[in-house]
C-alpha cells in the first residue's frame, strides 16, 4: 500500500500534464494535492480524473473572506468528492468555526464522512525580513503555534505550517492534530522559493503527520524513482 504521508503537488498548467505525472507515478502515490495553477486552469476535470484513479485529493485553494462566503465556498467544493482542503487561519476563528461547522453540517445530510478541513498558518515562503514588512511584533514561530491552537479551538482538523514548527504545533495541539507540511526538501535539493525547510524525515520527525512535495518529484528526470527515495527515506521513520 502506498504511503499516505506523502503527498504530491500537482503544479502544473494542463489536464495533460497532470495525467502523465500521476501516469509516470503510478501506484507509488497515493494523495495528490491541486492547487490554483492547476484547478484555475482546468476546473473540476482534474478532480473527476484523481478519483477514477482511485487517488486522494488535497484541494489546496486556501480560501479567505467573510465567514459566510468561505462556509459556503466550501460545501460548493466538499461536493467534489476531495479528501482535504483548506482556508487561512488569518480569516479569524469565527470564520474558521462557521466553517467547520458548515462542512460537518452538510457532511452530516449528505450521508459521508467530512473532509478534513485544515488552515495555512503562515506560507513557507514568509522569511523573517517578509514577516518584519509586515509589521509584525510577535516572533513568526510563536504566531504559528498561536494560530494552529485557534484553529484547534475553532474545530478544524488541522494545519499547514513549516516543518520548523511542527514540533511545537504537535506539542501545543495533541497527537491527533493533523500537520501537513509543504516546505520539504530532499537532502542537496533547492529551496526553490521555500524559506522554512527541511527534509522529509526531519519534518515527519518533528511532528508533521504528512508532507506536500512538488517540484523535487515532478521537476527530476525520472520523478518515479524521485519519488521512491523519499518513500524509502520516510519508510524508517514511524
Amino acid at each position: 500500500m502506498a504511503d499516505e504521508r506523502i503527498i504530491v503537488a500537482l503544479d502544473v498548467r494542463t489536464l495533460a500534464e497532470a495525467k502523465a505525472l500521476v501516469d509516470q507515478l503510478g501506484d507509488s502515490i497515493i494523495f495528490y494535492k491541486v492547487g490554483m495553477e492547476l484547478f484555475y486552469a482546468v476546473g473540476p476535470q482534474i478532480i473527476t480524473y484523481l478519483k477514477s484513479k482511485k487517488k486522494k485529493i488535497f484541494l489546496d485553494l486556501k480560501l479567505h473572506d467573510i465567514p459566510n462566503t468561505v462556509a459556503e465556498g466550501l460545501i460548493s467544493l466538499m461536493k467534489l468528492g476531495v479528501d482535504i482542503f483548506n482556508v487561512h487561519a488569518s480569516g479569524g476563528f469565527t470564520m474558521l468555526n462557521r466553517a467547520a461547522q458548515r462542512v460537518k453540517e452538510e457532511a452530516a445530510k449528505m450521508g459521508i464522512e467530512p473532509p478534513k478541513l485544515i488552515a495555512i498558518t503562515v506560507l513557507t515562503s514568509v522569511n523573517a525580513d517578509d514577516w518584519a514588512k509586515l509589521g509584525m511584533q510577535m516572533p513568526l514561530e510563536e504566531q504559528v503555534v498561536r494560530l494552529a491552537k485557534m484553529v484547534k479551538e475553532a474545530g478544524l482538523d488541522g494545519v499547514v505550517a513549516s516543518p520548523k514548527e511542527a514540533a511545537k504545533i504537535r506539542q501545543a495541539c495533541g497527537k491527533d492534530f493533523m500537520i501537513v507540511t509543504p516546505g520539504v526538501r530532499p537532502a542537496g535539493a533547492s529551496a526553490d522559493d521555500q524559506s522554512r525547510i527541511a527534509t522529509p524525515a526531519q519534518a515527519l520527525r518533528n511532528g508533521a503527520s504528512q508532507l506536500v512535495i512538488g517540484r523535487p518529484i515532478y521537476k527530476a528526470d525520472d520523478p518515479r524513482a524521485a519519488a521512491k527515495k523519499i518513500l524509502a527515506e520516510i519508510a524508517v521513520v514511524d
